[in-house]
């Protein structure tokens, strides 16, 4: 059965396996407070509005969502085909985010995008769906995985907070390239979307810790 992360205990026992087999995550636990559970919506809005925070600072990825949420109050495929290209800029949508969005709209219109069958299927086959379809790569797949679909064993590698994290906390000379750092996660199995979210909230315990905003 393919473990998920549904409430604080699962982060809680995802956190007891991760100290238990590698000691330098022990300070970090310490360090980083609690890990939150970020779980978000599945399905085409949730898809959505990953794709909206994309390469955007956390204030502006709310503000647009909510204007997306304002213009499109139930948000479906067919809502973003329709839409004008001045009323998806007007909700602070770039180009090649509006081009991801009506690409996904296409997908899930024509059924190769089919989000209630990415909900029972494994990572593979969601990363094979999903990087099909333009504008969608591995990182966006995995942000999905983790925090819509609720997968226990997903990581970002390619992430640059995660990478920095792991750098600081492991007290590396370098940040570790996304393959090393996909080969390193491995060890964190079955457990590894737990190890990211602890990275993220290290990291961001870090930045506060130095003054800088996130």
């Amino acid at each position: 059965m393919r473990r998920r992360i549904e409430t604080d205990d699962d982060i809680g026992a995802g956190l007891a396996h991760l100290a238990g087999i590698e000691p330098r995550f022990m300070p970090m636990i310490d360090a980083a407070g609690p890990v939150p559970l970020r779980r978000t919506e599945t399905g085409f809005a949730g898809l959505c509005r990953i794709i909206v925070a994309q390469q955007v600072s956390v204030a502006s990825a709310r503000a647009i969502w909510g204007r997306v949420q304002a213009r499109f109050p139930a948000l479906c495929h067919g809502d973003i085909a329709a839409a004008s290209e001045a009323d998806l800029r007007a909700c602070g949508l770039s180009g090649p985010k509006i081009r991801t969005l009506r690409a996904i709209a296409d997908a899930t219109a024509s059924g190769s995008l089919d989000f209630p069958a990415l909900e029972a299927a494994d990572a593979a086959t969601v990363h094979a769906a999903m990087t099909a379809v333009n504008g969608i790569g591995p990182w966006t797949t995995d942000i999905y995985l983790m925090f819509s679909l609720g997968h226990a064993d997903v990581f970002a590698p390619g992430d640059l907070a995660l990478r920095e994290a792991v750098r600081i906390g492991f007290d590396l000379q370098s940040r570790p390239s996304t393959q090393d750092l996909a080969m390193m996660a491995k060890a964190w199995s079955p457990w590894r979307a737990v190890a990211a979210r602890l990275l993220w909230a290290y990291y961001a315990a870090c930045k506060r810790r130095d003054g800088v905003g996130m």
